[in-house]
């Protein structure tokens, strides 16, 4: 078939020996939504030496389909969710379009679990720009601002703007990706339903811990507060150019907190490349976004819509 949406499993999803079109395949040919690439096109992009990145789902290799830079991401031992579920997770994605979310071409179901084809953004992520010590560069405050901004935009867009709700899971700095005008856009939303690395456990708690949601991790339960929790994390990684991390009992989040409890200026958490004095004000904005974004109590923080609307008309005051 044009496109391709054989199952290539031996037994059927089910082991109930019935092969064919587990995958969704002919859901998504119905839907006429995303382009449907055979494993012969994208097997040429599948070598060592294309491979950029490596993570919790799997590899990335950047390539070329149809004369386009392409992400091809291709699940490690991982396990596609059954028929209909999958494909529908997979057309909410690629019905979203937004400046500042990373798009999803197409993907290939003719392998035990599916591999997804997106635009390739060129510049890395965030999380690269922060905290790369080999080669560290100036990483000016409107710059910041800006890249907030229309990251929160575009999770706002995705929180309330869509016909699907749809929450991201896992906001991170390496989920920020830049392109080659320092514009942000969004990536991996959703994809730990798209994808489960252990099919027995993936109804279970998948993210990165150093950004999670403590609510979130206690309760199991997914929301649009979760997200703007990680969002709060990223700020603070931000304004600070520190690393949040889990194994440390995460001495980031909690001095910070401390800090704000015990009523003291947030100035000892700054990067000193943006703690000048005439933009310490805003500094100081963000660093009280933040608080309200990690609050434990979730209706104590505000909407991502809220977070994106304020974060630009600090954008602008820093560009007067």
């Amino acid at each position: 078939m044009p496109g391709g949406y054989d199952c290539p499993c031996k037994f059927g999803m089910k082991a109930d020996g019935q092969g064919g079109t587990c995958n969704g395949g002919p859901t998504l040919e119905k839907a006429n939504v995303i382009k449907l690439f055979r494993k012969d096109e994208l097997k040429p992009i599948l070598k060592k030496s294309n491979l950029i990145g490596k993570g919790c789902f799997g590899e990335v290799y950047k390539g070329i389909l149809d004369n386009k830079l392409v992400a091809v991401k291709k699940p490690i031992n991982g396990s596609v969710l059954e028929s209909d579920q999958f494909a529908n997770e997979v057309i909410i994605q690629s019905q979203v379009i937004h400046k500042n979310i990373v798009r999803l071409i197409g993907c290939c179901l003719e392998v035990d679990a599916p591999m997804l084809v997106y635009e390739f953004i060129s510049q890395g992520s965030l999380h690269d720009i922060l905290h790369n010590s080999n080669n560290k560069v100036a990483f000016n405050l409107d710059a910041r601002l800006s890249i907030a901004a229309h990251s929160a935009d575009g999770l706002a867009y995705m929180h309330s703007k869509t016909n699907n709700r749809i929450l991201h899971g896992d906001v991170k700095p390496a989920n920020i990706l830049l392109d080659d005008n320092f514009i942000p856009k969004i990536s991996d939303f959703g994809i730990s339903r798209l994808i489960a690395s252990d099919k027995e456990h993936s109804a279970s708690i998948i993210g990165d811990m150093n950004y999670m949601d403590p609510v979130y991790l206690q309760e199991g339960l997914l929301t649009e507060k979760s997200d703007v929790y990680s969002f709060g994390v990223v700020i603070l990684e931000l304004i600070s150019r520190e690393r949040a991390i889990h194994s440390d009992n995460n001495k980031l989040v909690k001095n910070f907190l401390e800090a704000h409890m015990k009523q003291k200026k947030a100035t000892e958490f700054f990067d000193k490349e943006i703690a000048i004095t005439k933009d310490l004000e805003i500094l100081e904005s963000l660093a009280s976004m933040a608080v309200e974004c990690l609050s434990l109590d979730v209706d104590q923080r505000p909407t991502m819509m809220e977070v994106a609307e304020r974060l630009l008309i600090l954008s602008r005051s820093c560009k007067l």
